[in-house]
């Protein structure tokens, strides 16, 4: 699936969060996403929320394996370890760029680094398993 595929399925499938994503890059290396962050994803002291680093993970990786087998609305995270390493920009768009590692049959595993926008310093790391249902 291409950038505009990607978008219509998140519009179709998770209209609850679809606008809370930007699709910059899908390409043989892997994806970038944005968060577009809100005044919804920020916790006190206006920094982007731990739970919300986290969906911009999960979303990540699962936009980049629909990439590659089209859209399979019920592959689901199976695990996922989180590093949050430092404290995000204040109320700043955070940008995600995964890879995956691992492609197969029934799992897929992917690598993600988080940073603020205009930053290269990543404000988390990320593996996430997903299982991928029979075809």
């Amino acid at each position: 699936m291409d950038i505009p595929a990607l978008r219509a399925f998140l519009i179709e499938a998770f209209p609850q969060v679809a606008q809370d994503f930007t699709v910059e890059r899908v390409d043989d290396a892997g994806i970038r996403v944005r968060m577009n962050v809100g005044e919804r994803h920020l916790r006190p002291g206006g920094t982007v929320s731990g739970p919300s680093i986290f969906a911009l993970a999960d979303v990540g990786v699962y936009l980049l394996i629909l990439s590659r087998l089209g859209p399979v609305a019920l592959a689901v995270t199976t695990n996922c370890s989180i590093d949050f390493m430092r404290k995000p920009a204040a109320a700043t768009d955070l940008v995600a760029e995964a890879r995956l590692l691992k492609l197969g049959r029934v799992l897929a595993v992917g690598d993600v680094l988080i940073h603020s926008e205009g930053t290269e310093v990543p404000v988390a790391r990320a593996s996430l398993t997903y299982s991928i249902p029979p075809r």
